[in-house]
Order: C-alpha cells, then sequence, then structure tokens
C-alpha cells in the first residue's frame, strides 16, 4: 500500500473542518483552548475513553445506540474539569450564529462535545483556567482561518501547557492519503504521563511510523545526549515516578472523509488509541484520561469490507505520527511553577 501525507499533513486536509486555538501564556496561565469545527452541517462522531482518570462532555451522546448523528464542533483543552467552561463559549458562538441541531422550530442546539487535559497550575496561577471566553475566541479563530491552511502545532491551544514524560508535549497533526484517494487526519493534544521517548536509544516512539520521507531529517540522539538526558525520562518510560505523582491525559480527534457510521466512528477512535498505545509508553494509565474521538465528514462514498480494514490500520500509524510531531514542534517553557525542555534540547544530536 503507497501511502503519502495530504497537502498539509494535518487536521485541514479534510474538506469541512477548521481548526481555532486560544493560548494564555502570561499573568498565571499556561494553557489554552482547541476547537475543531465542522461547517455547516457538522459530522458523524463516537469516542473512545481509556484513561483512568477522563475530563469529558457529550461523551453518552456519541453512543452508537443514542439518536443525535452528528455533532457541529469538538473542543480539546487545558484547565482540568475547569477547562470545560469553554466549550459553554463555543455552543453561544455557534448559536448566535443559527448553527447546531434544530430541537423545534426556532430552538438550536450546538453539538460540542470535548475533552479536557491536567496542566492545572502550570503557569504558576492555579485557578488561571479556560472559561468561555477561551472557547469564544478559539472558534473565532477557526472560523476566520483559510480552513485549507496547515493547522498550527505546538505549545498552542490546548496544548498550551501540555507535557509528555516530564518535557514539554503539546499539539500534533498528521494525515494520510490512501491509493483510492481517502483521506484519513489526526490532531493530538500530548500530555501524558508516560513518556513518548524511547529512554534507551531518545528517539522518538511515533516517529517509527512516519510515512516514507516524513522524518528523515531526525538523526538518532549520540550516547552523551541519552547518558545526559533528565533521568525522569528513563523512570517515566519505565512506569516510575521520580518525585511525586503527575496528573495528565492524552486526548485528540482521528477522522476521514469516507463516510461512516457512529459505530464505525466508535470503532476508529478505538484504533486511534492503539495509536496512542505504540507512541506512549505507559499509556491508558489510572493518572491519565486519555480520550480519542473519531470523526467523519462523510464527503467521500462508505468503504467496503476491505477498505474499511485500510483505513483503520493506516489511522492507527497517523496518531502516533502525530504524537511525534507534538514533540518536535512544541518549544520549550519556564513559569515560576514549572521549567520544561523540549525534545530537541534534551537530544540537540538529533537535529
Amino acid at each position: 500500500m503507497t501511502l503519502k501525507t495530504g497537502a498539509t499533513n494535518s487536521l485541514t486536509d479534510l474538506e469541512g473542518l477548521r481548526v481555532g486555538h486560544h493560548t494564555a501564556m502570561t499573568d498565571g496561565y499556561l494553557t489554552g483552548t482547541t476547537v475543531i469545527v465542522g461547517e455547516p452541517e457538522g459530522f458523524i462522531a463516537g469516542v473512545d475513553v481509556r484513561g483512568g482518570a477522563p475530563g469529558s462532555h457529550e461523551t453518552d451522546l456519541l453512543d452508537p445506540i443514542n439518536s443525535v448523528q452528528r455533532v457541529h464542533a469538538l473542543v480539546l483543552g487545558g484547565g482540568s474539569a475547569f477547562g470545560l467552561a469553554a466549550i459553554a463559549g463555543v455552543q453561544d458562538a455557534m448559536r448566535a450564529k443559527d448553527l447546531g441541531l434544530t430541537v423545534m422550530p426556532g430552538v438550536i442546539v450546538p453539538i460540542v462535545p470535548g475533552a479536557i487535559i491536567f496542566d492545572l497550575g502550570r503557569g504558576g496561577t492555579v485557578a488561571a483556567t479556560p472559561d468561555a471566553a477561551f472557547g469564544i475566541r478559539a472558534y473565532e479563530n477557526a472560523m476566520t482561518s483559510a480552513g485549507t491552511e496547515k493547522v498550527r502545532t505546538g505549545s498552542i491551544g490546548g496544548g498550551t501547557g501540555a507535557m509528555a514524560g516530564g518535557i514539554k508535549g503539546g499539539v500534533g497533526s498528521a494525515s494520510v492519503v490512501l491509493e483510492n484517494g481517502t483521506t484519513v487526519a489526526a490532531i493530538i493534544v500530548l500530555n501524558s504521563v508516560g513518556s513518548a521517548i524511547n529512554s534507551k536509544t531518545g528517539e522518538i516512539y511515533g516517529a517509527a511510523y512516519g510515512v516514507p520521507g516524513e522524518f528523515d531529517s531526525l538523526k538518532k540522539p549520540s550516547k552523551e545526549d541519552i547518558e545526559n538526558a533528565p533521568p525522569h525520562i528513563a523512570l517515566l518510560d519505565n512506569g516510575l515516578f521520580p518525585e511525586s505523582i503527575s496528573l495528565n491525559t492524552t486526548i485528540g480527534f482521528i477522522a476521514t472523509d469516507a463516510t461512516l457510521t457512529k459505530a464505525e466512528c466508535k470503532k476508529l477512535a478505538g484504533i486511534g488509541q492503539d495509536g496512542l498505545a505504540r507512541a506512549i509508553h505507559p499509556v491508558h494509565t489510572m493518572f491519565d484520561g486519555d480520550t480519542i474521538f473519531g470523526g467523519s465528514t462523510a464527503k467521500r462514498p462508505a468503504p467496503d469490507a476491505l477498505e474499511f480494514h485500510q483505513l483503520l490500520t493506516v489511522a492507527a500509524d497517523c496518531v502516533s505520527r502525530a504524537i511525534a510531531h507534538a514533540l518536535l514542534d512544541s518549544h520549550a517553557v519556564t513559569t515560576p511553577a514549572i521549567t520544561l525542555p523540549n525534545y530537541l534540547e534534551v537530544y540537540p544530536s538529533a537535529r
């Protein structure tokens, strides 16, 4: 199977999806909100929750046995449970434009599921968390984007305060186009207790699943860099904690333009969790709330059984690749509460 990335190697390679971020990095904040908008009719969605400490909104609605068939936006944000307040802002902004589900004449309800990561206090002030205004701004940024430009990644939006295995995490995205023209794309907020780095080699787990040429510029880290890496990387890679327990959570969205049912979107989300398991060690812990949404823009025909199998096969890899990009695209950060180097600071020989 010959694979290639989409034009931007990001979620916006799927026609009809827009991505917007709002980021706060001053005055005690190190957090933000990311919104994915499906315009104008929304998208079909499912969800798979495997972490032991999830924080989410409207996930029961996505069960295939329930009636609502499409969602209108999706929020991936920081702020722990407080950050779910950003979803109300997205709903308010969409309602003002009469976008959503018509539940009765003249009554529109935007359906906006979401999930959050734990990043409380990383900017220095525990109470500095996203509110409805974050959601409004992220939504407005999504709607003023071109819609076809590459998703901004790294230390931005929901990934602003993210950390992964003790170094800087963030937002990552990737896409792939199958031989039949179907596109699969992912966006991930990497904020894991476990490590996305093989502590024995210094290599990024997810980079092993890149399409030809995607990560060719990465070099194997030197023995010196591996030996000088912060010791907590090896501890967390092996399921141990340095001095205190860290609370985290990795969340994301894996989607396709093939027409899928809600049940198939749920399966897609579950396969996306396999992509987490390939790129983070350990994963789905009791200190993470790992949640993956699956989606279909339904711009292309429904796949047959073999085509769906191929779609699922590349979906897991797409999530792993997005995780690798999250590590590579995020920049180091220092606040009154925390210092987080990025991957290339820890392993400069990998450049």
